[in-house]
């Protein structure tokens, strides 16, 4: 320090910027104090870490009774290829899907002091970007996803962009969440193609068609976006894309509390209950004609009542229908007993509703009624 000011006084500037580099490769305390100790412990669930500064020796006497005290106490054994001893400056502890390290600078300056040096870093692991992108990707490089291309524009975009969001909204705490860039362009890439597969068109007009421009805390961005106008109503939005990878110190992961699910009836109870014939839109009272196989209404020489074949086109095997004025059936012929595993019941002009055991020939089509359904 005296020297500094010496020179200061002189006005010899290259001796006082010599002296200053001098002075930040110089630490500010002893690193070699054998009486100093610190360690620190956090828990998340069935996760937890410990920071401890000291000699590697000691941290392995911790790890031993941590061993025998859960072993002895609550009878349980810690996994040997997870708890792991590491040097936090020259290697990064895993911790709830960050790498946990200790940052050294000395050219790192902040109003003329070392800012960073003996700091904890929160970093996006390498293994986490390779497993993110690794989905979209086909032969090194970005592919369509074909489970996708037979929804719709919102349904394509919406999806893409919660995946993006969900990944980059939890690694905002890292110092390089910069890096997540990477998964962005294969994303975005997959989402194109994905679009481009859909109407049968190109990348770069699927770029054109659904790119947008929106006002964020950080600017306007650019983002892909895809809307469904409904009358009276907001349009619905999906967006992908639009938040850039920057770190936020303050940045709350918020876990949305999730919408209660809609209980639906089966498809046939909803056609049951429609009381509609699906043949000639008769109201009131129908029957459902249920075949053992589909492939058995297709076969030649054998008659084709309208039941058969609207189910035939439908390729549906239980079909609604209104029962007959004077026929029990619709195909002209007594009905059989049907297999124990189908349920029946005839119109209220032919009988009342029953059901019986016995193994039915290939042919045979079983009338049920929604009077049959079990309460």
């Amino acid at each position: 320090m005296r020297e500094m000011a010496r020179a200061r006084r002189r006005g010899d500037r290259a001796a006082l910027r010599q002296l200053r580099k001098q002075q930040r490769c110089l630490p500010s305390g002893d690193p070699d104090d054998p009486g100093y100790r610190r360690l620190r412990y956090c828990r998340y669930a069935d996760d937890q870490i410990l920071g401890f500064t000291g000699p590697k020796a000691e941290a392995e006497q911790i790890k031993a009774r941590l061993t025998q005290f859960l072993r002895d106490e609550l009878r349980l054994e810690l996994s040997a290829d997870k708890t792991l001893i590491t040097h936090a400056r020259t290697g990064a502890a895993r911790f709830l899907g960050y790498d946990i390290t200790v940052q050294h600078a000395d050219r790192k300056a902040t109003r003329g002091k070392r800012s960073i040096n003996g700091g904890i870093a929160l970093q996006v692991p390498t293994a986490v970007i390779k497993a993110k992108t690794s989905p979209y990707l086909k032969g090194g490089k970005p592919a369509h996803r074909s489970q996708l291309v037979n929804e719709s524009d919102h349904t394509i975009v919406n999806t893409f962009g919660a995946e993006y969001r969900g990944l980059v909204n939890y690694y905002l705490l890292a110092g390089d969440v910069y890096k997540l860039s990477r998964v962005r362009w294969v994303m975005e890439t997959a989402l194109l193609k994905t679009l481009a597969c859909k109407h049968a068109s190109t990348v770069s007009k699927m770029a054109a068609r659904y790119k947008a421009k929106i006002d964020t805390p950080d600017g306007t961005r650019t983002c892909f976006e895809a809307r469904v106008e409904r009358d009276g109503r907001k349009p619905l939005v999906a967006r992908f894309g639009g938040q850039p990878p920057k770190k936020k110190r303050n940045a709350v992961l918020v876990d949305r509390k999730p919408v209660p699910g809609i209980v639906r009836h089966k498809e046939l109870i909803n056609r049951l209950l429609t009381g509609r014939c699906e043949s000639c839109d008769h109201q009131g009272e129908v029957q459902v004609h249920q075949v053992r196989k589909i492939a058995d209404l297709t076969k030649p020489g054998r008659p084709q009542p309208p039941w058969m074949e609207t189910m035939a086109k439908r390729r549906r095997k239980p079909s609604s229908y209104a029962p007959p004025a004077t026929t029990p059936s619709m195909d002209d012929t007594p009905p059989r007993q049907p297999r124990s595993n189908h349920w029946r019941a005839r119109c209220s002009e032919t009988g009342t509703a029953g059901s019986g055991g016995g193994r039915p020939e290939k042919d045979q089509h079983a009338g049920t009624s929604p009077d049959g359904l079990p309460r």
